[in-house]
């Protein structure tokens, strides 16, 4: 917008957004204050009461005051949102800039009421944030706290959706805050959404009441700095910078999450409602453009990764809608989604469980979300709701054996879980762009669909660029014969685009101004495309017939195109049906919708387009020519864009498509790879395959070698000769009956050659009455079908003399020697009369001269006038594009002046005419050049002297301006008294001049003047022409140099290949002209007007040598062409997945599923390791306890032997005392000092002791461990030093000598690191003995 008014009218625009947004939205704020019972500074709605405003606030802090008096307080009123809280306009909108990191992230916000209506929500995002309805919605649900996930379920994940989302046009919707799943879908967008070229829509629907810094927002209107980092003991969130959209709901209070829900669902359900709008239809009653949608409205679809017990609540919700909402639910992932998985695999039909399952599940939601048995109990029964539509549930699973992405289980998900018909869910995945997903699951399902339907989507799928779905539709049996009718054609070329190209080029054809909404017809596009081809290119569009045709269509069924009796050869129409329903389809309809896909500048849908049908090797070169003119157009554009060089590489791929099937059908036959060169294109005016490489300067394929035979074959005609055949041609020019010795191709070998028509019409007219040979047929028979048939050795049947003289007189190579050596006898002639003075009236030599001028004249005007142009503007225009026909023209003009003035009586016109003659001799002279470019050793030196001269253009015109700069001071200098006067311009120019040549004019360098000179001021001119010679010599002419040197390296470089381009131009010149070479030239016009005209008016004329072909053998050419393409493209299929780069690629993408492979199992090795250390640390302990036990057993048993032997002393003692007299027979052992009875007891209940083992870990010194004997105040004490025994007595501590005798430690194969060393033993504490060693 430029200028006051547009400045004036943005603003408007800008305030009347801003009054939109504040007059709509509002907010909520808590005006009435109601504490707390247990925190009476505090506000139900989270507020602290310094930070509170509006009433109440006083009575608060009264309850406050009193609570501090008081011991108890009344119970104060409830809080509702609706009582306590008012609404505001909001004061929060505009761009959020979230500040650090390396890139800056924007994105618009907007504070709203959690009351807000839906709709207005809507139209804020699509009319007021320009963004686009969206073709589906996919709402992400999950933990609202931080949660890990697996690396690789991560990276599936987040590519899966970011192609989901890419590829439909979808929204995301989250909670937008940057913990939780929200923050795991930003860290998906940030690591993969620069792989998609298309701007992801990621809407965040955050609570506005547990945002940090929320108070940088306020503002309208505002471009609000965002600072991402939280505080360290803040329980708020903020947001996360990867969501582009934010919608910031507000229900008054602070800290709590809820608010964002009930808004959330109720957006999700008003998006379901609209329809996915395909593209603007236009009405054929109304004439107006009319926006037509799919049936279906946006589909919405919940992910579910992680999450608690609300997150499965949610999914009953969704479940519970009216249509039910598809969920998707992520296995892996953790808590609520793993759940969810386990029971969805374990529900049987029916919806029941197996024994055991409830119960096990019941324990696991238990575990999981720390709940109690009833509330785990009535959790289990939200998930049996849930499981009553398990078929709208889908579970994706990472280690899914279908091995299927997550984008394509979102997208089957809501197909599975709807009941649309198959017609919508085809159109819904044509919205998407998913053509896998309706190859898989539309055609897949085994349903079919109407013909009809097939035909509308496949018209949509053309109109949106949609190329897959083309290709899938043609695969599965939509006719395009059918299809197409000149209404749906219209209606593509009517279609919106990105680009407007095409309308330019109808405004430019047409030549003046169109209003916006002009329909554009098929006659315009006629005259787009004559314009673009350039020449004698004549489009059916435009012709009479069919303009007659579309003029009735106007009022007819527009899938007529062609009434009943209409002639099929009159154009690319034609009835292929008897019924009216099938009246006026397209012969060929590939090739019209390959023309208006490259039109329409959609250079994949053309090159799809290009694969099918018939004529594929003209379809590619007819859009190079339009490429290439395209991008001439657009460069001459005052507009600067890419435009251009976009065409450019358009019409060379199509260049190297043609240039490609040329090499592949050379390869397969190259009989049948010459006809498709040169056989005639009814489709597209007369023309050859040829003659649309030349227009179109594809140079490869005119020099390549099928084509360079080709021209062989045409320049010798019917004559068979290979080596030497100049001097044989000019020897039978010179001598005819020669002629009768040369060799002569059969009609069999010339089956391959184009003709004129005139030939043809001949030919056909000469086997009417003769039987044609068999030879005949055979070559018009592919190499495949001649492998199968037997050889067939027939004697070539010898020409007649008449038609001897006919073929060598009608070959190129002799009318190009026959007009060469008439020529050159011309020159000599005309130099003659320049050179020599002849007489007023002329000479023999001199009519020659004229009348051979004057001939060539008449051969002009009728070339000219017969060429394949229309109109005679066009005829002469078309002529004159030809370089050497202007300089011809001039030449021409200028003789007859001259010998008009020749003719005259006046002696000066006499003279003035011959002077004429000596100029005008030099074109003729010149003329020459065209002759010596048939050689292939000059030729190109004569393309190099054009491109010279052309490229020097403007370099002279900087030397010229150098040249004036400096002659017109050094005259004014030298000559100050010089009277006005033409020679003027010529005295400024011509020292100058010659001074570039070396002639600097010393006499007036040195002083030695004229006395004309001036004295005063001569001086400079020595200093100017200086600094003139050093501009002019040193630097332009060597640049000057410097280009031709350039244009010599380029041409050099490629002058085998020009000259073969430029060879074509030789061939056809000379395969056009007459027998006779000028002056004889007049018999040939004479005969052809009497003889050739009427036959010409009867037939159809046909300009140029064409390949006449039956419909038979079109057939099998256009099979043999259709061959080739298979092969082609099969064969750079093969190439392709061979290369390199593309060997690289798989190597790239199977070492990155590598990485992430090991990565995982890196984690799961990190996890056995950890759990492998962990057994191994309680194996550990065990071991020690097993040790232990094994040596207390061993202590146990030795004092157990150590007590038997004791008994035996005791026993021993007793019987000695027996036997001695003052011990009494009878008497109790018990009650005696030491005595047996005390260690027997001692043993046998220590024996039956249980033993307890201390912690190793908790003893104090590492090389000393406790055991604790049941009987209390005993202790054992294993160390290096060996076992002591420590026992407690009722005096204190005491350490009691043992008897225990001294063990081993156990077997060293139970020793671990943590154990004790085979060196170490085990000795008993004891204040005063020793255990003594056991053995045993």
């Amino acid at each position: 917008i430029s200028g006051p008014q547009g400045t004036c009218s943005g603003m408007s625009a800008c305030r009347s957004q801003k009054s939109w947004i504040e007059s709509t939205f509002t907010k909520r704020e808590c005006v009435y204050f109601v504490p707390v019972s247990k925190e009476l500074h505090r506000c139900h709605c989270g507020h602290l009461a310094r930070q509170h405003g509006g009433i109440g606030v006083g009575q608060g802090a009264q309850l406050l005051d009193r609570s501090q008096g008081e011991g108890e307080i009344s119970e104060p009123e409830e809080w509702s949102v609706e009582k306590n809280t008012v609404e505001q306009p909001t004061d929060a909108y505009g761009v959020l800039n979230f500040q650090g990191g390396s890139h800056s992230y924007r994105a618009k916000y907007v504070r709203l009421s959690h009351t807000s209506q839906p709709e207005l929500v809507l139209q804020l995002l699509l009319r007021e944030w320009q963004m686009e309805l969206p073709k589906m919605v996919i709402s992400v649900h999950g933990g609202v706290q931080n949660f890990r996930l697996h690396p690789r379920i991560k990276q599936v994940v987040g590519k899966g959706l970011v192609r989901a989302a890419a590829s439909t046009g979808a929204w995301i919707l989250t909670d937008g805050l940057n913990t939780g799943v929200a923050k795991h879908v930003g860290d998906t967008l940030k690591e993969h959404s620069s792989q998609s070229s298309r701007k992801l829509c990621t809407i965040g629907i955050a609570p506005w009441g547990v945002i940090e810094n929320r108070e940088d927002l306020i503002g309208r209107d505002v471009v609000a700095p965002y600072q991402t980092l939280l505080a360290p003991l803040s329980k708020l969130d903020v947001l996360n910078s990867m969501h582009s959209h934010f919608l910031l709901v507000d229900d008054g209070t602070v800290g709590r999450h809820g608010a964002e829900v009930s808004l959330r669902r109720e957006l999700e359900r008003h998006v379901n409602l609209q329809r996915i709008h395909q593209l603007l239809r236009s009405d054929s009653e109304t004439m107006c453009i009319l926006p037509v949608g799919i049936g279906q409205g946006v589909p919405v679809v919940a992910l579910i990764l992680e999450g608690g017990p609300n997150v499965i609540l949610t999914m009953l919700e969704y479940l519970q809608e009216s249509p039910p909402v598809p969920v998707v639910v992520c296995e892996g992932t953790g808590r609520a989604a793993d759940i969810l998985a386990h029971v969805y695999k374990q529900t049987e039909e029916g919806g029941h469980l197996p024994d055991g399952v409830e119960t096990e599940v019941i324990a696991t939601i238990k575990k999981t979300f720390s709940l109690s048995r009833s509330d785990a109990a009535h959790l289990f029964q939200t998930l049996i709701e849930c499981m009553k539509y398990k078929d709208v549930i889908s579970v994706f699973s990472v280690e899914s054996e279908e091995n299927q992405d997550i984008d394509v289980a979102i997208l089957r998900a809501w197909l599975k879980g709807t009941n649309t018909s198959l017609f919508d869910q085809l159109a819904l995945t044509l919205a998407w762009n998913r053509a896998d997903i309706a190859k898989n699951h539309v055609f897949g399902s085994g349903q079919r669909l109407l013909v009809s339907s097939l035909e509308q989507v496949l018209l949509d799928a053309l109109a949106m660029d949609r190329v897959e779905f083309v290709k899938l539709l043609v695969e599965n049996g939509v006719s395009m014969h059918r299809f197409l009718t000149v209404a749906r054609l219209e209606e593509l070329y009517n279609t919106p685009a990105a680009s407007n190209t095409l309308f330019h080029l109808v405004r430019d054809v047409k030549k003046r101004r169109l209003s916006l909404n002009y329909k554009i017809t098929l006659i315009d596009v006629g005259l787009v495309i004559e314009h673009l081809m350039g020449g004698t290119f004549r489009c059916t569009y435009t012709r009479k017939w069919f303009r007659v045709l579309y003029n009735d269509l106007q009022g007819n069924d527009p899938g007529d195109l062609l009434r009943p009796g209409r002639k099929e050869e009159e154009g690319r129409v034609a009835p292929v049906g008897s019924t009216d329903t099938e009246k006026g389809r397209f012969r060929y309809p590939f090739s019209e919708l390959l023309v208006w896909a490259v039109l329409m500048k959609r250079q994949k849908m053309s090159l799809f387009l290009w694969q099918y049908g018939e004529e594929a090797m003209a379809k590619a070169l007819v859009a190079c020519k339009l490429c290439r003119a395209m991008a001439v157009a657009a460069k001459t554009s005052t507009v600067v864009d890419d435009t251009a060089d976009e065409l450019k590489e358009c019409s060379n791929e199509f260049g190297m498509l043609a240039v490609d099937l040329l090499e592949q059908a050379y390869r397969e036959d190259e009989t049948m790879a010459m006809k498709l060169l040169t056989y005639e294109l009814k489709n597209w005016s007369s023309s050859t395959c040829l003659k649309l490489a030349v227009s179109s300067r594809l140079r490869p394929l005119v020099a390549h070698t099928c084509t360079q035979m080709l021209l062989s074959d045409m320049w010798m005609g019917q004559l068979n000769m290979r080596k030497n055949s100049w001097y044989k041609v000019i020897l039978s020019i010179l001598i005819p009956p020669a002629i009768l010795f040369l060799e002569f191709k059969s009609k069999a070998e010339m089956a391959h050659i184009p003709q004129t028509a005139t030939d043809h019409q001949m030919f056909m007219e000469d086997s009417e009455h003769k039987v044609l040979n068999p030879l005949d047929h055979i070559e018009m028979v592919s190499s495949d079908c001649k492998k199968h048939e037997p050889e067939i050795h027939i004697r070539p049947k010898r020409l007649p003399v008449t038609r001897k003289f006919y073929a060598f007189y009608h070959a190129p190579i002799v009318k190009f020697w026959f007009n060469t050596m008439a020529y050159l006898g011309f020159l000599m002639l005309y130099s003659y009369v320049v050179l020599v003075n002849v007489t007023p009236l002329g000479t023999p030599q001199e009519w020659i001269v004229v009348l051979y001028i004057s001939t060539s004249a008449v051969e002009k005007i009728r070339v000219m006038l017969l060429s394949e142009a229309g109109k005679i503007s066009q005829k002469v225009k078309v002529w004159f594009s030809d370089y050497f026909n202007i300089t011809d023209s001039l030449a021409i003009v200028t003789f007859f002046v001259g010998f008009g003035l020749r003719c005259g009586p006046d002696a000066n016109g006499h003279f003035a005419g011959r002077l004429l003659y000596c100029l005008n001799i030099v074109f003729w002279y010149v003329r020459l050049l065209d002759i010596l470019a048939v050689n292939q050793k000059a030729g190109p030196y004569v393309m190099m002297i054009a491109k010279m001269v052309a490229n020097m253009f403007y370099i002279v015109v900087i030397m010229g301006l150098v040249l004036v700069s400096f002659g017109v001071p050094r005259l004014a200098i030298l000559y100050p008294e010089k009277e006005p006067s033409w020679t003027l311009l010529r005295d400024v120019v011509f020292q100058p001049y010659w001074m570039m040549y070396g002639e600097v004019y010393a006499y007036e360098i040195d002083g030695i003047v004229v006395q004309e000179l001036c004295h005063d001021g001569s001086w400079l001119t020595p200093f100017l022409q200086a600094v003139y010679l050093f501009v002019q010599y040193i630097i332009m002419v060597n640049l000057l140099i410097a280009v031709f040197n350039n244009v010599y390296v380029n041409v050099e470089s490629m002058s085998n290949l020009v000259w073969k381009y430029q060879r074509y131009h030789f061939v056809m010149a000379y395969h056009e002209k007459p027998v006779l070479p000028p002056p004889l030239i007049s018999f040939n016009h004479l005969i052809s007007l009497c003889c050739y005209w009427p036959r010409r008016r009867k037939g159809k004329q046909a300009h140029g040598p064409k390949l006449f072909l039956s419909d038979e053998d079109q057939r099998k050419l256009h099979d043999f062409e259709e061959r080739c393409v298979q092969t082609y493209f099969r064969d750079k299929d093969e190439q392709f997945h061979s290369s390199n780069e593309q060997r690289i690629k798989v190597t790239s993408q199977r070492v990155e599923s590598m990485c992430v492979q090991l990565k995982d199992v890196g984690s799961r090795v990190g996890f056995v390791k950890r759990t492998l250390q962990a057994l191994d640390v309680q194996i550990g302990h065990l071991q020690d306890l097993s040790a232990l036990t094994v040596d207390t057993v061993k202590a146990l048993a030795a004092q157990q032997a150590s007590g038997d032997g004791h008994v035996h002393q005791q026993l021993a003692l007793h019987l000695s005392n027996a036997k001695r007299p003052d011990v009494e027979p009878g008497s109790d052992w018990r009650s005696r000092g030491p005595s047996l009875g005390a260690p027997l007891q001692h043993s046998c209940a220590l024996s039956s002791q249980i033993i307890q083992v201390d912690d190793p870990s908790s003893v104090s010194n590492p090389e000393e461990r406790t055991v604790v004997a049941s009987e209390p105040g005993t202790t054992w004490t294993v160390s290096s030093t060996g076992l002591r025994w420590r026992g407690q007595t009722s005096h204190g501590n005491a350490d009691h000598a043992g008897s225990l005798p001294r063990v081993y430690p156990p077997p060293e194969r139970f020793h671990t690191p943590s154990q004790l060393s085979p060196e170490q033993d085990i000795q008993p504490q004891s204040p005063g003995a020793e255990l003594r060693t056991f053995a045993g």
